[in-house]
């Protein structure tokens, strides 16, 4: 059995000695990227927990498939949680009293959305032709065009905004021809 099913029956289980080993290994990556990006060790801490709790009610309630390192998964649901709460501190206002469960169950159930949203959009990028995914891939972490057509060995940066646009709209009609599509969509 893989690292991956191994920590997903720990979770589905409650297996404390699993969930021990998967703070051990996974908290400091976790923790370096919160405190890196506006964080405090509390915070990286809220984020962690609240990530082993998300997927331990999905793992309860439906059959989980990680394409990815158990690990890596386990990274970019903390990485989500963490901008999700960055972007709604900007847009919050402090008050002094308890926050409601109502309030907290609500926010939960949006991070679980989220991450759904997520892992489809990654199960259609996976789908589409390698040359898409690799221009896709650049593209969505920023890099310039004259970096792409560099590294990717396009004539230029004129060739992988065309190529870019394509893949966009060839991955955008696949996201939306899935039936699952409306219904992450309408959620």
């Amino acid at each position: 059995m893989n690292n991956t099913n191994y920590f997903i029956n720990g979770l589905k289980t409650q297996n404390e000695k699993v969930i021990l080993e998967i703070y051990t290994n996974s908290y400091p990556s976790v923790r370096r990227f919160v405190l890196q990006n506006s964080g405090q060790e509390v915070d990286a801490q809220d984020v962690f927990q609240k990530a082993i709790i998300q997927i331990m009610a999905r793992v309860q309630v439906q059959n989980v498939v990680i394409k990815s390192t158990f690990d890596g998964y386990l990274f970019t649901a903390c990485k989500n949680l963490w901008r999700r709460e960055l972007n709604k501190s900007k847009r919050m206002v402090t008050f002094d009293q308890p926050i409601e469960l109502k309030v907290e169950a609500n926010d939960m159930a949006q991070s679980v959305l989220e991450q759904e949203r997520w892992e489809f959009f990654q199960e259609k990028l996976e789908l589409i032709s390698g040359n898409c995914k690799e221009i896709l891939k650049r593209f969505f972490k920023k890099m310039p065009y004259k970096d792409i057509a560099k590294e990717l060995d396009y004539s230029d940066d004129n060739v992988v905004r065309q190529r870019v646009f394509k893949c966009k709209n060839k991955l955008t009609q696949m996201i939306k021809e899935d039936n699952r599509y409306n219904q992450l969509k309408t959620l």
